[in-house]
């Protein structure tokens, strides 16, 4: 199947793509399947684009991934004790 777009559509699909870290199709595809009931209501989309279109939260700069390495505090250091700081206002 070929789908043409108009010029505001295939912006709206190139960005929505690279703001999900996703394919360019895997958006279309979602979009068919919501139109159409097809959904089963995995991913939540809507709540986020109007998050974003309204400026209440900033797009992420990257998609999301698996942290690989976690990082642990030295020995008699709590995330409490860093997180208790007097320089911070």
């Amino acid at each position: 199947m070929n789908l043409r777009l108009g010029p505001d559509a295939e912006e709206a699909v190139r960005l929505g793509a690279k703001r999900a870290g996703c394919s360019q199709q895997d958006v279309i595809r979602e979009a068919v399947s919501c139109q159409l009931g097809l959904a089963s209501g995995g991913k939540s989309q809507g709540d986020f684009d109007m998050l974003v279109s309204t400026g209440a939260v900033r797009a992420p700069i990257t998609p999301y991934r698996r942290v690989i390495k976690r990082l642990t505090l030295p020995l008699g250091a709590t995330s409490a004790g860093l997180l208790e700081r007097d320089d911070r206002i």
